[in-house]
């Protein structure tokens, strides 16, 4: 049977060797400084949250018996997974069901607001289109 030599975890001693010890900081550029702000001026702590694009919600009832379905579409950039999560949270916020289909969200009944608040949430924007 062999034996194994332990490698101790309590810190021990340090590293033989350095490899970056023999390194300086001379000719490199210095760090950039902090941008102030012009006199008077204030910096604005809000972070800038960028669009994740244009979604259409639209009421539809043609074709489905007669009930109202709020179809979200017009995803740009985003998978199946991602649709899903957000169709979960948008039933879950309107207390209804829903599905994803051909690349859209269905939520049944007339969830059009509340969908539009889950959206804004994802930095999406949200237009409402048709009826």
């Amino acid at each position: 049977m062999a034996t194994f030599k332990r490698i101790p975890t309590d810190g021990g001693e340090a590293l033989a060797q350095n490899p970056f010890a023999s390194l300086s900081s001379d000719g490199l550029p210095a760090a950039p400084s902090a941008s102030l702000p012009a006199e008077g001026g204030a910096v604005s702590t809000k972070a800038v949250k960028k669009s994740r694009g244009r979604v259409d919600i639209i009421r539809e009832k043609a074709g489905r018996g007669g009930r109202t379905v709020t179809v979200v579409r017009g995803f740009i950039g985003i998978g199946l997974p991602e649709k899903e999560n957000l169709a979960k949270a948008m039933q879950r916020a309107c207390g209804t069901g829903g599905t994803v289909k051909d690349g859209q969200i269905e939520i049944q009944g007339d969830k059009r607001e509340e969908v539009a608040r889950i959206l804004k949430e994802a930095n999406f924007r949200p237009v409402f289109a048709g009826g």
